[in-house]
């Protein structure tokens, strides 16, 4: 993908697509372009290679054809859940005469921006209340504070499975228990079925379990295809059944009526054939990535003792995502580091790629701790994803780039941040 100099570290925002899957994409974009609804010919087949993808993401998982629904993104899956849930939430209490109460969410403090950014639109426009609830210095989720957040009113909890910036697995099994306990408890009290549990598991499905959807425990799940190389603009919404979800617009009803639009064979097809490599592969490259990995956070922590900079890891050490070192630095902002990594040929990023745009300090971090240890010192947290281009060797080469960085900048790092 890029010169032989360029070492990519920013897979957890955006994988390049497999080549075998963009080959054999080019084929389908020029044999299969007709509108999948129109009823001749090609139309008929168009739309059989769309349900033929849908019927094999769906085998990968563990779930029903009518279970998988294709959106624009990841982001667009996210908040067809969340605004689905709740849109449709009013739709049943309108209908079945009920007393009204207004819906609750519950979700984390550390959510990925599609998640939270949804949640508090509704909370602005006084139709919903949410909960976050915190989470603990490696970023898992306080299973105690979660239970006790959850009330006759809560509609929607929703947890990611891994998250984006500091890759800290949560314990989307323990949350699904806790939640089928609570429902029990709950008969009689709300609308039945509630709360449903979704989880946005994007950053989950190169490398963790995801083979079984019911095992998993959960009602709505969001994946997408630009973080398991494929083709961008593609993602899925795993909804289970008997879980209704109203539209968040309207149109040609297609896919099942909750994300109308014409549907892209090609992307849908590139989506399909990228999950089933993915499944085939993961326990291997997860194993060799985690050996990546830990070298890779030993290497970088022990400039602490080199340089005299404050390094520390983000994120729990083993319930971490395969592919993700994420560390903070003392004394230098993130944006430095990253514009200096650049120059070098090494691209990694400083907090999750929606949010690069913003002035805004990374939520996550602040989540779990203070950013800053004085105040106008910085602190620049970056994030190294791995991925399969990466070899070990690439880790060296960040390693040495980062010593000539923090040696040029040592002159102007505050005493008390930099030295012991």
């Amino acid at each position: 993908m890029f010169k032989k100099k360029k070492i990519y570290f920013d897979h957890a925002g955006a994988t390049p697509i497999d080549r075998k899957i963009l080959k054999e994409m080019i084929f389908y974009e020029k044999e299969f372009f007709a509108n999948p609804s129109a009823i001749y010919s090609i139309g008929v087949k168009t739309r059989d290679i769309i349900e033929q993808a849908r019927e094999k993401i769906a085998k990968l998982i563990n779930a029903h054809t009518d279970e998988i629904i294709f959106t624009g993104s990841g982001t667009e899956s996210d908040a067809l859940a969340i605004l689905g849930v709740i849109s449709n939430y009013e739709l049943r209490i309108k209908n079945e005469k009920l007393q009204y109460k207004i819906p609750h969410i519950v979700t984390t403090k550390i959510e990925h921006p599609a998640v939270l950014e949804n949640c508090k639109m509704l909370e602005d426009r006084g139709m919903v209340e949410v909960t976050y609830v915190s989470v603990d210095r490696n970023g898992i989720l306080n299973l105690e504070e979660f239970e006790e957040s959850l009330k006759e009113s809560t509609v929607l909890v929703s947890v990611m499975y891994a998250n984006n910036e500091i890759g800290t697995i949560e314990p989307i099994e323990e949350i699904a228990k806790i939640l089928r306990r609570f429902r029990k408890g709950n008969v009689g009290h709300g609308l039945d079925g509630y709360p449903f549990f979704h989880t946005d598991a994007c950053q989950a499905m190169n490398y963790l379990f995801t083979e079984n959807i019911e095992k998993l425990g959960v009602d709505l799940m969001t994946f997408n295809s630009s973080k398991i190389y494929g083709p961008k603009g593609i993602g899925v919404l795993y909804k289970k059944r008997g879980i209704t979800l109203s539209p968040v617009y309207r149109g040609g009803g297609q896919e099942f009526d909750l994300r109308p639009g014409t549907e892209s064979v090609t992307l849908i097809k590139g989506i399909s054939l990228a999950l089933e490599k993915v499944n085939k592969i993961k326990k291997k490259e997860s194993e060799r990535l985690i050996k990546i990995r830990d070298y890779g956070i030993e290497k970088l922590l022990s400039h602490s003792n080199i340089s005299g900079y404050k390094i520390i890891l983000n994120g729990d050490r083993e319930k971490r995502l395969a592919n993700n070192i994420n560390i903070s630095i003392g004394g230098i902002s993130s944006e430095l580091l990253l514009i200096e990594l650049s120059a070098r040929g090494i691209f990694v990023s400083e907090k999750s790629a929606c949010k690069s745009e913003s002035d805004n300090k990374s939520h996550v971090i602040k989540a779990i701790r203070k950013i800053c240890p004085k105040d106008g010192i910085e602190e620049g947290s970056i994030r190294i994803s791995l991925g399969r281009c990466n070899k070990k060797s690439d880790i060296d080469v960040l390693y040495k780039e980062l010593k000539k960085i923090l040696e040029k900048y040592s002159q102007w790092t505050p005493l008390e941040v930099g030295r012991p």
